[in-house]
């Protein structure tokens, strides 16, 4: 039924995700479908704050991503066939973008912080889900 999952995964945010990854783990495993883990660098959201950061900023970050989701499937999906996906930009709109582009027909999230504002579903989950052509698990 899936071909290719997608788990975004927020480095900073480790708490209550054990459940998250072993629903990716068992989804792949059933429907022996790649298994693509993402994480997204923020962007700045204003292009005056860009300003404030050093040149090639935005490169040693990805860079650093990079190696802290290398490091981050090494301790949890060691036992997992996935792919690594690092982008920068809007997170639900680079999750969602992709998606898109990687022929993704399930995204698995986590539901998010569990701020009072994002009682029923974090920010970002809540898009994906409003904005998303794919299927969407969000686990709590």
């Amino acid at each position: 039924m899936y071909k290719n999952i997608l788990l975004p995964i927020d480095l900073d945010e480790n708490k209550n995700i054990s459940k998250t990854i072993q629903t990716a783990k068992d989804m792949a495993k059933l429907y022996n479908a790649k298994l693509h883990i993402m994480s997204v660098i923020p962007d700045f959201g204003m292009s005056i704050v860009g300003s404030f950061f050093k040149e090639g900023f935005e490169k040693d970050a990805k860079s650093h991503a990079k190696n802290e989701l290398r490091k981050y499937i090494d301790e949890y999906f060691a036992d997992t066939d996935v792919k690594m996906v690092v982008a920068s930009g809007n997170i639900y709109k680079e999750i969602i973008l992709a998606a898109d582009n990687l022929s993704v027909d399930l995204i698995i999230m986590s539901s998010g912080h569990e701020d009072i504002e994002d009682y029923l579903l974090g920010s970002n989950a809540a898009r994906v889900v409003r904005h998303s052509k794919q299927s969407v698990m969000v686990i709590r």
